[in-house]
């Protein structure tokens, strides 16, 4: 009997169906770029709306592509943090609602301690504890000591915008759409990644993990329409505009790799894990692989369908549900932040 597990953190509605061996039977996600596009960021109010409007549509059509019934599930698992509240409280009720009508246990997940997770079901056992994880989304940007599947201790990370987060800001100054990592990342083909000297914040800092992208985006930001300019400044256009791009994606990679590397000498571990939406990026894939070889670490990334938001990574739920958990009825959602705890044990 499968698991139901359901993503509802910030702006895709997600449902997976996943077998104990991990298999995942199905997985739906439903995605709401179009409808942010427009301000060229999450809005809060309109994910949590959309959500109510497609929760239910996605985990029948997760259900029917498996091939089962509703009837079949052994339980439900849902990402409880963190997020945005009033997405995560849809993903919650629909859960809670379903676990109640089968009477089946409901169990909540981490849903960064998943990202990490997608690489288990993409690699099996070559995820190997302890391990440094590496999160890096539109939401986050950490770098953990992972002891086991929910058992994560953070090193370090952003003190100010998520790398995603940075991207899509430097996509809208650059004159680009929305999400910005995909944009800048096309952009930046034929671009010059030496073309202008941008910062890497912290990079160089040995002394702690953490990262730094807000300076990175206003220094491009000051390239492209320097203080005193008038603020109809056209956007760069062809080779002047691959420059900037390419060269605002190497110094984000650039700062990202600075900190792999520490947290590979401070902790000794041999297995790099990477997850979030942010290592879809070709360049920063590629990187992490070369900076595995230079290290000789395993490096572990998952596919790009398992980078992104998505259902399936909640086969994490399977680890508590193993161990004879249950939060029933009670559970309840924690929003805050990846640095809300410093060590993730459980939900």
């Amino acid at each position: 009997m499968p698991l139901l597990a359901i993503e509802t953190t910030c702006d895709e509605t997600a449902a997976a169906i996943i077998a104990r061996d991990r298999t995942v039977l199905s997985s739906v996600v439903a995605s709401q770029e179009l409808l942010h596009a427009r301000w060229r960021g999450v809005v809060p109010e309109v994910a949590s709306r959309a959500h109510v409007e497609r929760i239910i549509p996605v985990i029948d059509e997760a259900v029917a592509r498996a091939g089962i019934t509703r009837a079949d599930l052994a339980a439900v698992a849902v990402a409880v943090r963190p997020g945005l509240v009033g997405s995560l409280l849809v993903g919650l009720s629909a859960g809670k609602a379903i676990a109640a009508a089968l009477g089946i246990p409901i169990v909540g997940y981490d849903h960064i301690a998943a990202h990490l997770y997608a690489c288990r079901l993409a690699h099996g056992e070559r995820m190997r504890y302890p391990c440094v994880g590496l999160v890096a989304s539109g939401g986050h940007t950490s770098l953990f000591l992972v002891r086991g599947p929910t058992d994560l201790e953070r090193l370090g990370g952003t003190i100010d915008d998520a790398a995603g987060e940075a991207f899509d800001k430097a996509a809208s100054v650059l004159g680009l759409g929305y999400p910005g990592g995909p944009q800048i990342e096309a952009a930046a083909v034929g671009g010059n990644p030496k073309a202008h000297r941008l910062p890497r914040p912290l990079a160089n800092d040995r002394d702690r993990m953490d990262l730094s992208f807000s300076g990175l985006k206003t220094a491009l930001r000051y390239l492209v329409r320097p203080p005193g300019s008038p603020a109809d400044v056209p956007a760069p256009q062809g080779k002047t505009l691959a420059d900037l791009a390419a060269s605002f994606q190497q110094a984000a990679v650039d700062s990202i790799l600075a900190k792999l590397t520490l947290a590979v000498e401070r902790t000794g571990c041999r297995v790099l894990a990477i997850g979030g939406g942010v290592t879809a990026n070709s360049l920063l894939r590629e990187s992490i692989e070369q900076l595995g070889r230079k290290l000789r670490v395993d490096v572990l990334i998952p596919p790009h369908s398992l980078c992104t938001d998505n259902a399936a990574m909640g086969a994490i739920g399977w680890e508590r549900l193993e161990r004879g958990e249950d939060d029933g009825l009670e559970l309840d959602v924690l929003p805050g932040t990846d640095r809300s705890a410093a060590r993730r044990k459980s939900v």
